[in-house]
């Protein structure tokens, strides 16, 4: 069906994410997809079986607002084990449909037209749509290649007094790179005597290598005071689909983020929340996760030491950058979509997550995927690449 109506649009030049364009495209070509970031084995049956009770015990009627008591108890719990301060569960803890949709309701709760927000390039691809779509304008700092830790000097000289947020993704995605306590000290710094706020989205929190600890906002009190801290049951419980996720914050700052979560979402299914309260009373299921994604981390980099490919530091997330520098002088998008068509293996060129474009020749593989679709991949580029 066509329409004969006129439309201005919003945003002309915004196209469809490369997450679906790169999905779309695997499965047109019948490739080994490790570009978008989802998991292609179950969750736990444990997970299921307690979400299938809550529904047959008759508990699938609007849960409240903000979130089921039991969840919000969990959460509040988790977080105090983990990182110190204890939320209050009626007035600081809120569940909600997703990380993107905590995102985008905390930037529509705090961000009026003409504000500035600062992001860190390369910036995860939902913020700047949610901070354009409520008039603000996304300032950018550039995490520094090939580490990519942020130059705090350059943040105090973005600081304006239009600038309303600063958003912050530790562990890193597409990076998988950290923020330490050192970072989380200087921002401080930065921030004294200003009203603005810190969004964090730590969605990734329990995904980090080789010893490495989560400097959670949570954790800092000086930091935690102008907070709200984003996490996600899809991240790690791998149930993506799902799309259940949480805020925490201090009540001042939930009380406008709610004004705006009821009439955006309102709830978020009840039977999951159920399920999921009771799924996490076993504190095992979220720390055994770096352990879990370590293995696979270091199965996958060990598959591709046999490739051309230059593995880039990797110490949290489920993504693994690779320099394609001694394989072709292609501009990554391009390298991407032929990797995807020619080789069979598809992967996300990072030049999307720039401002600017910035094209470092870097793809970025996800290995939250079973042992033989990551030994299907490597044999693909193995054969493409290796003499």
């Amino acid at each position: 069906m066509q329409t004969s109506l006129q439309i201005d649009s919003r945003f002309p030049q915004m196209g469809t994410t490369i997450f679906t364009v790169m999905s779309r495209m695997a499965a047109e070509c019948g490739a080994v997809n490790l570009s978008q970031g989802f998991p292609d084995f179950q969750a736990d049956p444990a997970l299921f079986d307690a979400v299938h009770k809550h529904m047959r015990q008759g508990r699938n009627q609007y849960a409240p607002m903000a979130g089921m008591p039991e969840l919000r108890q969990a959460i509040s719990d988790k977080v105090a084990a983990l990182y110190g301060p204890r939320y209050d569960v009626e007035s600081e803890v809120t569940v909600t449909a997703g990380a993107t949709q905590a995102l985008f309701t905390a930037i529509a709760a705090f961000v009026r037209p003409g504000d500035e927000v600062i992001v860190f390039d390369p910036v995860y691809d939902s913020y700047v749509p949610a901070i354009e779509t409520v008039g603000g304008k996304a300032v950018y700092a550039r995490l520094q290649f090939p580490d990519y830790t942020p130059d705090w000097n350059q943040v105090a000289q973005l600081i304006t007094p239009r600038t309303r947020m600063i958003v912050l993704n530790s562990p890193h995605n597409p990076t998988g790179s950290l923020l330490s306590a050192v970072d989380l000290d200087k921002l401080a710094e930065l921030l004294r005597g200003t009203n603005i706020v810190v969004l964090s989205d730590e969605v990734y929190e329990h995904i980090l290598f080789d010893g490495e600890k989560h400097a959670s906002l949570c954790a800092h009190p000086e930091l935690a005071e102008r907070s709200i801290i984003v996490s996600s049951f899809g991240k790690t419980y791998h149930i993506t689909g799902w799309k259940i996720g949480y805020v925490v914050s201090p009540a001042e700052l939930m009380a406008e983020f709610r004004k705006v979560h009821q009439f955006n979402v309102f709830t978020v299914h009840t039977p999951s929340q159920l399920g999921l309260a009771e799924y996490m009373q076993d504190a095992s299921r979220h720390l055994g996760l770096a352990d879990f994604y370590q293995e696979k981390r270091d199965f996958f980099r060990k598959l591709m030491a046999e490739t051309p490919f230059e593995l880039l530091p990797c110490r949290g997330t489920y993504f693994q950058l690779a320099r394609y520098n001694a394989i072709s002088d292609l501009p990554d998008r391009a390298f991407a979509e032929w990797m995807t068509r020619e080789v069979g293996v598809a992967v996300i060129p990072v030049s999307v997550f720039y401002s600017d474009g910035r094209d470092d020749r870097v793809v970025r593989f996800c290995f939250a995927k079973k042992e033989e679709t990551l030994l299907a991949a490597a044999d693909r580029l193995c054969k493409a690449f290796v003499k």
